[in-house]
């Protein structure tokens, strides 16, 4: 499980094809002296990765086929830059929301706009995961927790302060560019129990 706040961006030193599969080798100085164990969970751009190994500056994560077709993570080539997220312990924080790495779709920006410090950025949603998007609720979109300002049909919007635009890869996002989408736990959970109450009649 992560939180949403990203801890640092990291770099993609390598991606090496593997029969249907990859292994990334993900270049993350950023996280300094902050501990990873191989084993470890790690949230790239909102997809949970396993680190394998560990490097000098970073650590290797294999990618299966299927999270390379349900996520961007396939997109990814050398240079790009990417949000990361050690997995939460007892003791973090929780600044966020709970998000599980296991994203539910990818989206689209679909408009950028300046306002004064901020940016404001409105996201294109597939049609399926509309119902658990809410305003002021809570998603989570390329591993960054975020309040949802507005909804409108398959889209809704967010505003990005400077600090978010300054340790995340949002400051980089073009129209047209694709994000991994996860909506919140608690909007799944809920529809889960209320379909079980109506099978039930209860």
């Amino acid at each position: 499980m992560f939180t949403g706040i990203v801890e640092a961006t990291g770099e993609i030193g390598a991606s090496d094809e593997h029969g249907a599969d990859r292994r990334l080798r993900i270049d993350a100085d950023a996280f300094g002296g902050k501990r990873l164990n191989v084993g470890d969970s790690v949230s790239v751009n909102g997809v949970c990765l396993t680190a394998t190994d560990l490097t000098a500056s970073g650590f290797h994560a294999d990618v299966s086929a299927e999270t390379l077709a349900c996520t961007t993570i396939g997109n990814l080539h050398v240079g790009d830059r990417v949000n990361l997220e050690r997995a939460l312990t007892p003791a973090t924080p929780l600044g966020g929301h709970l998000v599980s790495g296991h994203v539910d779709a990818t989206g689209s920006v679909l408009e950028r706009s300046e306002d004064a410090r901020s940016v404001r950025f409105t996201f294109q949603v597939p049609a399926a995961l509309t119902r658990y998007v809410a305003p002021k609720g809570s998603i989570c979109v390329d591993g960054v927790s975020l309040t949802v300002n507005d909804v409108g049909e398959q889209r809704f919007g967010v505003n990005i302060v400077p600090h978010t635009l300054e340790v995340t890869t949002f400051g980089d996002f073009t129209p047209g560019q694709r994000v991994n989408l996860e909506v919140d736990l608690i909007a799944r959970y809920l529809e889960r129990l209320l379909e079980a109450r109506g099978m039930d009649g209860v």
